[in-house]
């Protein structure tokens, strides 16, 4: 597999059993990604490489089980936005939401855990949903990556339709240029591609194919 430029970081965003076949919120085929994540890690071509853990304390704003009445996946308001309402998932310390042991952890540079605030969703790596000041507060990556010189995320792993793509609009908000390694990533469900395809290119990220070995 080719090497990379220095300039270029590899971003896996939220690789964790809650979202594999039989988690608590699985994706469609999530664990599929797995095996190749796990080469590209392994195969050195990426000088740095950055994994986001979803690490949400109990009873979360983002969770259905946290408003009486609501069920998982409806829609609501939350800080004037709309906040889809998800199964109890990657609650802090819990099997599910740690990084899947199948992938050398030992290669990344950098864990980010998310999502972390009682009130406020994180979809991207980069900065949190709308809280209740109306801000979304960074998480601090886009200046991590700057200060290591990168210039371009490649950007694998859950959701596509999600914490992949949030990542990578805000990845070119920050001035880095984006790229979703498409097969390397899996949605909530299929129907969200077409609408994911087309958020991306409006965002100016590319979509990929991964380099064969």
């Amino acid at each position: 597999m080719p090497l990379h430029p220095d300039t270029t970081a590899l971003l896996v965003i939220d690789l964790q059993p809650d979202f594999m076949p039989g988690g608590a919120l699985p994706c469609h085929e999530g664990d599929a990604v797995v095996p190749g994540i796990a080469d590209l890690l392994a195969s050195g071509a990426y000088r740095t490489v950055v994994a986001t853990q979803d690490w949400h304390p109990p009873g979360h704003a983002s969770f259905a089980s946290s408003h009486a009445g609501r069920r998982p996946f409806e829609t609501i308001e939350l800080h004037g936005h709309p906040q889809v309402l998800w199964p109890d998932h990657c609650v802090q310390g819990t099997p599910g939401a740690a990084l899947d042991a199948r992938v050398d952890w030992s290669l990344a540079d950098l864990i980010l855990r998310k999502g972390t605030r009682p009130q406020v969703d994180s979809y991207s790596a980069f900065r949190e949903n709308v809280g209740p000041d109306g801000r979304r507060p960074p998480t601090g990556l886009a200046g991590w990556l700057r200060e290591r010189g990168i210039e371009d995320v490649h950007l694998c792993g859950l959701a596509r339709d999600y914490c992949v793509l949030w990542s990578a609009q805000d990845a070119i908000e920050a001035g880095l240029r984006a790229s979703v390694l498409w097969e390397l990533t899996r949605p909530v469900t299929p129907e969200g591609d077409a609408p994911t395809r087309a958020a991306l290119g409006a965002a100016g990220a590319s979509v990929e194919q991964v380099s064969p070995p």
